[in-house]
């Protein structure tokens, strides 16, 4: 069975037939995560990846406060959300398909909301997420994403596992995007590699999680070189 496929990215195109492509760059392991930013991240032996909100808040503080373009302040925004979108579907998921898979990523991935949050108070933006209960965005074209995605995966286990490998595909070409924007702000820096490692853990365990279904996962958004790079490597440990 293979579900149909969605846009490589979170854009405004995604609402029109989810038909618009564009190119991101390698998923695998990135250079610059391995001798730049500290990880702050801790794993257990299923993947699950959680950022340290104490390990980063400490990471944070020995870092100078910069200047914002529009482009970073706007990617941070967007990252809050989306971050959120992949707490939500999962928890959505869990609660038609209740599978440890769906319960403890959701719970890494509200850490993984939270450091955002961190940045967002760091630099005195609007959060966007506000008050806003589960499955309620302010990105309009999240709010699309995150209602095809959890109707996708209420129609089977496998389903719902391919829309989590889906999720963490998209997270990690969106990022790519958010760090190309980053000029020398350090800080945004070590929350989004800190956040990409985490999804290339997760996408490492959906993709897992469907060949113990005897069903093997085709990317949906990354090219087949950048998802072997990552699943073919073992998953990344916690830097904590």
């Amino acid at each position: 069975m293979q579900a149909p496929r969605l846009s490589r990215l979170v854009l405004p195109a995604l609402l029109l037939m989810l038909a618009a492509c564009s190119s991101g760059t390698d998923g695998s392991v990135p250079a610059r995560a391995q001798s730049g930013p500290a990880d702050v991240t801790s794993v257990d032996g299923n993947g699950n990846t959680s950022i340290s909100g104490g390990a980063l808040a400490t990471q944070l503080a020995a870092l100078p406060i910069g200047t914002l373009s529009s482009l970073e302040a706007a990617g941070i925004l967007f990252m809050r959300e989306e971050e959120k979108l992949a707490r939500d579907v999962y928890t959505e998921l869990n609660a038609q398909w209740p599978q440890p898979i769906f319960s403890n990523i959701a719970a890494g991935e509200q850490t993984h909301s939270d450091a955002v949050l961190a940045l967002i108070t760091r630099y005195g933006l609007t959060d966007p997420v506000g008050a806003n209960p589960q499955g309620v965005f302010t990105d309009p074209a999240l709010q699309g994403l995150h209602d095809v995605l959890a109707a996708r995966g209420l129609l089977s286990l496998i389903d719902a596992l391919i829309v989590g490998a889906e999720i963490e595909e998209i997270d990690i070409l969106d990022l790519d995007l958010r760090l190309a924007d980053v000029a020398d702000n350090a800080d945004i820096e070590l929350v989004y590699e800190n956040l990409k490692k985490g999804s290339r853990n997760h996408l490492r365990a959906f993709a897992g999680s469907l060949e113990n279904q005897n069903y093997v996962y085709q990317p949906q958004h990354l090219s087949q070189e950048q998802f072997d790079a990552i699943v073919d490597s073992p998953m990344e440990q916690g830097g904590i």
